[in-house]
């Protein structure tokens, strides 16, 4: 290491050079967008494998998904759900726990407020009835996560393993009461009653765009902003970061682990509620789009920062709306959207490791 010495004396190790701003872009660049390009070359490779023209499925899923204003619309509809999920799990990462259940919470939240929707839209005008899905959603949420909060919070049980077992009883008890309580007596195939579309969240701007977008939207940067500007936040950063630090600190770490599963398990309970108020309209029986274990990898993606995770959503979006139509179209498996996110994971936990050696030998 080059060092400097003044009169004679002990040598002065120069600081790092810090890089410039035409430096950090490029940083920037490579970190981020590198594995992006690097995991669409290695999907077009499995495509390839698969006897599929990379080319054209990527045409077609820019084409469905994004160029298109059909189905822009139906993209930016699909990140609705997204965002409260990922708003849900944003919180719970920073805080240092693993909320694996979002699945069940998501989809138990859905059924309870498909089936009280059109009873309240019927008693009710919009203005209220539609808050009180989400209010409800929230509290069915809650409701369901306390178990494992508590384990975690007084007997230290791992929420891994108990949230995957709420999500489990969480989706077989949603179908059973698709299928039983909560039936459409007027319907042959099980599924609870509909609610009519002049009682879901209003549209955009005379699009098909769900109103629940902006409700997502917000959900996700007042999360940002409760993790990083306020108090309750930094307590939360602090559990998540070393709980027996906390502990010697003075904050009440089960009372805060209890918080963060209610908030978590709300916002990705609001997620069920924000689609059948806004698209789906009712609950199908065995119907369970798995949103969450999507989702999971875009926060990681974005490094549990807010505004990254809107980008990351919609990038999913597009890639899930116009995956669906390239699937049908090139006879390509409709699940290999998650095949390009999975190998994306990969490749930035790979990036990232490699920067941070990188920084470290900087350091050294």
């Amino acid at each position: 290491m080059m060092a400097d010495t003044v009169n004679d004396t002990a040598p002065v190790q120069k600081p790092p050079a810090t890089p410039g701003m035409a430096g950090a872009a490029l940083h920037w660049a490579l970190v981020t967008l590198g594995p992006i390009l690097a995991a669409l070359l290695l999907s077009g490779g499995v495509l390839l494998a698969a006897g599929a023209d990379p080319l054209a499925y990527y045409g077609l899923v820019l084409q469905r998904g994004l160029l298109s204003w059909l189905g822009l619309q139906e993209s930016l509809s699909r990140m609705a759900p997204l965002l409260f999920l990922a708003a849900g799990l944003i919180v719970a990462f920073r805080a240092g726990i693993w909320n694996l259940g979002i699945d069940g919470q998501f989809l138990l939240a859905a059924v309870i407020v498909a089936a009280a929707g059109p009873a309240l839209a019927g008693m009710l005008p919009g203005w209220v009835a539609l808050p009180l899905c989400l209010v409800l959603a929230a509290a069915v949420g809650a409701a369901w996560s306390l178990l494992p909060a508590l384990l975690r919070a007084y007997q230290g049980v791992n929420e891994i393993i108990t949230t995957l077992m709420m999500t489990f009883l969480g989706t077989s008890f949603a179908n059973v009461l698709v299928k039983l309580a909560f039936r459409d007596p007027a319907t042959t195939v099980p599924q609870t009653r509909t609610l009519a579309v002049d009682d879901r969240l209003p549209r955009l701007f005379g699009t098909t765009i769900s109103g629940g977008l902006l409700l997502g939207i917000a959900a996700v940067v007042l999360v940002h902003l409760m993790m990083t500007r306020t108090a309750f936040g930094l307590k939360l950063r602090v559990v998540g970061a070393n709980s027996r630090a906390a502990v010697h600190a003075g904050l009440p770490v089960p009372r805060l682990t209890v918080a963060v599963f209610a908030i978590s398990a709300g916002l990705a309970a609001m997620a069920g509620a924000v689609d059948i108020i806004g698209v789906q309209g009712n609950v199908r029986a065995d119907w369970n789009p798995a949103y969450g274990l999507a989702v999971i990898p875009l926060v990681f993606l974005a490094r549990f920062n807010g505004f990254a995770s809107i980008a990351y959503v919609f990038l999913f979006s597009v890639l899930s709306i116009g995956g669906e139509s390239a699937a049908r179209r090139l006879g390509v498996p409709h699940f290999f959207t998650l095949v390009v996110m999975a190998i994306l994971l990969i490749l930035l936990a790979l990036v990232e490791h490699i920067d941070h050696r990188r920084r470290d030998r900087m350091r050294a």
